[in-house]
């Protein structure tokens, strides 16, 4: 099998330390593997990603010394979200909901008051079509959810081992938002498929959203189909454990190298949090692959000292 790993950032913005450990991480397994590294830009958000923020990702990637060998933009690939929607439609697992975001913000303060989990409660798959039919002719639009199965949904994790998700613990996800375009989920799914991804290294925040994925890409792919092996890494603090989005603009990557901050220090380093190994600093990446083992990582969060950098 060949492996092909994806860094898949969105272009609203510049990439900071945090984007910049996954991509390594992406590029050194894949490269440690014999494997492909693809850079996929997830500007399906037409409104907020700009040409300027993809040209940054892009600059800033060959700053780092990390070459992609694969590249897509998925504003380029509607029509394969568009066939891939109508699938599941045809296959009865994504249904029309109707509630506003005020609605749907209510109903979850009113769960939670009750002390219940926040979770979709599918009324929308009680509508008639005479109901849906009287919500429409007054102006609404309906956004679209993917039915999740309720099974419990176990893989893997080559950081965190033996994962187990409760679906019926989950909202049904929002894949088609009310006025058509796709969320992060389908978009994110049919691009793994289509492009052999097989190995999806990303942060620990994304644990919950993988249940839904696999179950996307069983749904799509059948169940003899290709899972990506995930790999969760905890996500990067500042020193005081503080969270990093507090420092995000000085620590772009954009402004260290305005800071005159060499590339092969932020790749020595950020290689090297969270693991028990000590940080070396290196002047090329040969030997930042070769110590490269996800096993390594820790579960704590790694803690980024920005002085660090300078020494």
């Amino acid at each position: 099998m060949s492996i092909i790993t994806r860094f898949a950032p969105s272009p609203t913005g510049r990439l900071h330390v945090g984007n910049a450990r996954t991509a390594l991480f992406c590029a050194l397994f894949a490269k440690a593997n014999g494997g492909q590294f693809m850079l996929r830009l997830d500007d399906t958000d037409v409104e907020r990603s700009t040409e300027a923020f993809a040209q940054g990702i892009i600059d800033d990637l060959a700053w780092l010394g990390l070459p992609y060998d694969l590249t897509a933009k998925q504003s380029d690939r509607f029509a394969s979200y568009d066939a891939a929607f109508n699938k599941l439609k045809e296959m009865g697992l994504v249904y029309a909901c109707y509630e506003t975001p005020g609605e749907l913000d209510l109903k979850r303060k009113r769960q939670r008051a009750r002390g219940k989990p926040p979770v979709y409660d599918r009324a929308a798959l009680e509508l008639s079509d005479d109901e849906k039919a009287k919500l429409e002719s007054e102006g609404r639009s309906p956004h679209w959810r993917f039915k999740l199965s309720g099974n419990r949904v176990n893989w893997q994790d080559l950081v965190r081992g033996d994962q187990l998700v409760d679906t019926s613990s989950l909202s049904d996800p929002v894949l088609v938002r009310a006025d058509g375009t796709y969320l992060y989920t389908l978009p994110s799914v049919v691009d793994d498929l289509d492009f052999n991804i097989t190995h999806i290294i990303r942060g620990e925040d994304h644990v919950t959203n993988s249940a839904a994925q696999i179950e996307l890409i069983i749904a799509l792919a059948g169940a003899g189909g290709d899972i990506p092996v995930f790999a969760h890494h905890p996500l990067l603090v500042m020193a005081d454990g503080s969270a990093l989005s507090k420092r995000l603009g000085s620590l772009s990557l954009e402004s260290l190298r305005e800071d005159g901050i060499d590339p092969m220090s932020i790749n020595s380093l950020i290689a090297r949090l969270g693991t028990p190994d000590p940080v070396e600093a290196h002047t090329e990446m040969a030997p930042i692959v070769a110590g490269f083992d996800l096993t390594r990582l820790g579960r704590a969060p790694a803690r980024f000292d920005p002085a660090e950098l300078q020494r």
